[in-house]
């Protein structure tokens, strides 16, 4: 049973958990690096303990001090968060091995999703279908440039381990081919400890859809509809919205049950996400698993009014799912836009220290706020300092409220990309739904350079 969850994680993610366990009547304890003293989830927590210096392979990705502080705080279970240990299965099976209930699917089944070439096999055989590519590793650029010669360009190169859009990159010849592939499986070597990369096809045009699902430890699976993620920049999604404005009716069935088939065939246990490209004729294909909860879940709850997080510590409790796939309706439309201290015209990060910070408030907003006023934003981490979330009973109406919504939204001290959003959401072809993974070089740049 669990009373008392260790949350391995910080920012908004963490108080998020927090919010969840407080309200369910669990304990929670927070874990710190030196950087994020005075972070809000740090005093949103029943107790806190510090791990150690900013740096996050001496703090959040310390596994043996996360363990420690597991121990001496007596906790039952942990929650891994998003990012930093979330998808490490190494981490996983130590939390069960010292008796811990480990808030996520086995270590088995996260190692086996975690590796992109083998959930690309794992997905085959389960008849999903796949883009283009490669069926194993790359090993050197010779091969590379081979391969490329099978499935033309433009193709995307990618490291097998990770996600976040690290070690990923869209080549165009066999120049920017070679160049590319040793850097980024460099890249990929150190941020993950493992530089193995493949190649797929670059499906122009796609868009990025993802289902979100629940299983049980007794079988049961179900979606929770789509998300669309199209919007991106440097590969990291920045607008995502659910439902998709996209794809029918039909394709969202088919596509729920296509999630919910894999999902059975791995023996998936908890919260994931089974992440699609979809092309023009609506055609799918698997792109990759997140075996954790995604940053964008909130949009999920919002057009479901379920808690995910909720349902992620009762499954994690040994309970069956409560909710049955014919009763789950889709009610009304939300956005999500992610807030980064970033310039929002380079997207480099922007560190420095936030003077005064107003969120907007309202009904059909909500807030996930890593930061406040009087903050320091620190070049360790991940520069998103929160989340604006608005929901409406329409696309149309959604979108109104989200720009009444950032015209109210002020930072100050830091530069952030609120200039990028208002763009974007103003712009004709999101309106129109046109929200394609070519969204920010095709219609955001340009509009750019000609101011």
């Amino acid at each position: 049973m669990i009373n008392k969850v260790l949350i391995a994680n910080r920012g908004e993610i963490a108080a998020r958990v927090i919010r969840t366990c407080k309200k369910m009547g669990i304990q929670t304890i927070a874990v710190y690096s030196e950087a994020d003293q005075k972070a809000p989830f740090v005093a949103l927590a029943d107790e806190s303990y510090l791990l150690g210096p900013p740096r996050v392979n001496e703090s959040y990705l310390n596994t043996d001090k996360i363990l420690q502080i597991a121990k001496r705080a007596d906790v039952d279970a942990i929650h891994p968060g998003y990012g930093f240990l979330s998808e490490n299965a190494v981490f996983a099976q130590k939390c069960r091995d010292e008796g811990f209930i480990f808030i996520g699917p086995a270590s088995e089944i996260m190692q086996k999703m975690g590796s992109k070439i083998a959930a690309r096999k794992t997905m085959q055989q389960a008849g999903v279908p796949v883009v283009p590519g490669t069926e194993g590793g790359v090993a050197s650029v010779e091969e590379a440039l081979q391969i490329a010669k099978g499935i033309g360009y433009p193709i995307m190169l990618k490291a097998s381990a990770g996600g976040g859009g690290i070690g990923m990159q869209v080549v165009q010849s066999d120049a920017e081919l070679a160049k590319a592939f040793a850097s980024n499986s460099k890249r990929a070597e150190n941020f993950f400890g493992d530089g193995a990369m493949f190649m797929e096809k670059k499906l122009e045009h796609a868009r990025h859809v993802e289902i979100q699902i629940l299983a049980d430890n007794d079988g049961n699976a179900v979606h929770l509809f789509e998300r669309e993620c199209s919007i991106q920049r440097r590969n990291q999604k920045v607008v995502e919205e659910a439902p998709s404005p996209f794809i029918s009716e039909k394709t969202r069935k088919k596509m729920g049950e296509t999630a919910v088939k894999a999902a059975k065939a791995i023996g998936y246990t908890n919260a994931g996400t089974i992440e699609f490209l979809v092309d023009e004729n609506e055609n799918f294909y698997f792109l990759e698993m997140n075996t954790r909860i995604q940053v964008e879940h909130a949009i999920t709850e919002e057009i479901t009014g379920l808690d995910i997080v909720e349902e992620q510590l009762n499954i994690a409790n040994g309970k069956a799912l409560t909710i049955d796939q014919d009763t789950l309706t889709i009610k009304g439309h939300a956005i999500e836009v992610r807030i980064y201290a970033e310039d929002p015209v380079t997207f480099y990060p922007s560190p420095g220290h936030i003077t005064t910070m107003q969120a907007p408030t309202g009904d059909h907003i909500r807030n996930e706020l890593a930061v406040t006023s009087d903050y320091d934003v620190t070049p360790f981490y991940d520069p998103m300092i929160g989340k604006l979330i608005v929901t409406g009973e329409t696309r149309q109406e959604a979108i109104s409220g989200l720009k009444t919504a950032l015209e109210s939204y002020h930072i100050d001290g830091i530069k952030t990309n609120i200039p990028m959003l208002k763009a974007v959401i103003d712009h004709d072809q999101f309106k129109a739904g046109n929200t394609t993974t070519a969204f920010v070089q095709e219609y955001y740049l340009p509009m750019i350079k000609t101011n």
